[in-house]
């Protein structure tokens, strides 16, 4: 399912730590892995140049560590505004899953610091692993996943089990925060359709059906269970006609997967459907 994998790297080795556990998963063995560094442009031709070289030192010490056969590897060094070339360079890619490093900051905050990668976020139709600058990247054993009707946490949910299915002690977490209790959350009904392809590919499971906002309990439950990785789905809502906007409405309104990706203690994973 992942055979293209865009790893946009800052020289903060997050993200390259976050592809190397990735790539310790025998699903993702077979991916091919373009490494991208943006140089933000500079007034002067001196001072430009002193970028560039920084950035490509910055791209052979990030390709060094990942240690990935040099037939897979596409190191790429590009010069622009990196919000908008990390997105270009995806399709480019035509990337199944972008890699990339997240401040956290509040949806506000983001606009009005430029996030990188809430731009991405707001702007790519692709999956996208956001990697905070405060979390410890952990070799990845349990994953838990938010599961809804939506086909974005179906996605979601099928990635996860592809790769957890090949994880010797792999385990999956299942979560439905619902708005009523439930005695035996295997017997929830949102649940049971993700159960039943869990048992398929005799994955080990464990369901939760906590009763609160969706948010705060998927992130309490991260920090519970010490998951190594979140992914939840996050469709994009807009035509594509406004894909030059920032969408207001999922940045200052109450959208779950900003939410999550502020305040979980772990990378977060977010499954992209257009709808």
């Amino acid at each position: 399912m992942i055979q293209k994998i865009l790893v946009a790297v800052a020289g903060r080795g997050l993200c390259e730590e976050m592809v190397k556990m990735l790539m310790d998963i025998p699903s993702f063995q077979t991916a091919s892995v373009t490494v991208l560094h943006v140089v933000a442009p500079e007034v002067t031709a001196d001072a430009m140049a002193d970028k560039l070289a920084e950035g490509g030192k910055i791209l052979a010490d990030a390709v060094k560590f990942l240690n990935i056969d040099p037939s897979k590897v596409n190191p790429r060094l590009k010069q622009g505004d990196p919000k908008t070339v990390v997105c270009e360079v995806a399709e480019e890619e035509n990337a199944d899953l972008i890699v990339i490093g997240s401040r956290a900051l509040g949806r506000l905050q983001a606009i009005l610091e430029g996030s990188v990668s809430q731009y991405v976020f707001q702007l790519a139709s692709r999956p996208m692993l956001l990697v905070k600058d405060d979390v410890y990247v952990k070799k990845i054993k349990r994953v838990l996943v938010a599961v809804d009707k939506s086909d974005s946490a179906k996605q979601c949910l099928d990635l996860a089990l592809m790769m957890v299915k090949d994880i010797d002690g792999g385990q999956l977490e299942l979560v439905h925060v619902s708005s009523k209790p439930v005695d035996k959350p295997e017997q929830d009904p949102v649940l049971a359709a993700a159960v039943a392809e869990a048992k398929k590919y005799g994955v080990s499971y464990r369901c939760h059906t906590p009763k609160g906002k969706a948010g705060e309990e998927i992130c309490r439950l991260a920090d519970d269970l010490n998951a190594d990785l979140v992914m939840l789905g996050s469709p994009d809502r807009r035509p594509n006609i406004a894909k030059s906007f920032v969408d207001l409405d999922r940045l200052l309104g109450g959208s779950l997967s900003d939410y999550v990706r502020v305040y979980a203690n772990c990378p977060v994973l977010l499954g992209r459907t257009s709808t």
